[in-house]
């Protein structure tokens, strides 16, 4: 039997389970990719590192190690006092838009506290959620905290979703959706309430 000593939070067992997962990937889809610089490189296969089908590869494998540091920021653990360079920020910001449907700008200066960085890249999701069909993210970093603010020709409006930030009616999120309450637990727990809004041409949160 566990003791309540010895329990662990399920926010803190989830981070966890996210972290554990993340590490456990990095390592194949880094094989892969050294696998297809191999070939590349190799004098055994003249030409292949121009054929489609290794292109194709070599782009998968980026994009989904790109992915990976997203997740492995959005859902793992982050610890203490870490913080993040304004240079490795914008590295996972070009994870969002490595499919070339999302435009991204980051307007910030400095390095951030990971744990603030988790709620940005946990607030990305959510905005990619709402452009389906791409658009453009700005994001705003001052004294009054971060706001994003997104761009689209249409979007997918879902306000029982988005009221997980904070409204009622909310509804049960679909495995997709996992950021959403996720992002309003963060913000929680950091004790910080976020604004948002979601129309036809775009969306934003601030907090």
């Amino acid at each position: 039997m566990i003791s309540d000593t010895t329990r662990i939070a399920s926010g803190q067992l989830s981070q966890l389970l996210g972290s554990r997962l993340c590490h456990d990937l990095v390592s194949p889809l880094g094989a892969i990719g050294n696998g297809v610089e191999l070939l590349e490189m190799s004098p055994e296969f003249p030409g292949i590192d121009a054929s489609p089908e290794l292109k194709l590869i070599a782009e998968s494998v980026s994009a989904a190690r790109a992915r990976i540091q997203i997740f492995r920021v959005a859902f793992g653990q982050a610890q203490g006092e870490q913080r993040m360079s304004h240079a490795a920020l914008a590295q996972l910001l070009d994870g969002f838009s490595a499919e070339g449907r999302m435009r991204i700008d980051l307007d910030a200066k400095g390095d951030f506290p990971r744990a603030e960085m988790r709620m940005v890249m946990l607030a990305m999701m959510c905005l990619e959620s709402a452009l389906p069909w791409g658009g453009k993210v700005t994001l705003l970093h001052g004294q009054s905290g971060w706001r994003l603010v997104a761009e689209a020709d249409r979007t997918r409006q879902d306000v029982a979703l988005w009221a997980w930030l904070g409204g009622d009616n909310r509804r049960s999120p679909l495995p997709s959706e996992v950021h959403f309450p996720l992002l309003a637990e963060a913000l929680a727990e950091a004790d910080r309430a976020a604004t948002w809004e979601v129309d036809g041409n775009g969306a934003e949160i601030a907090f």
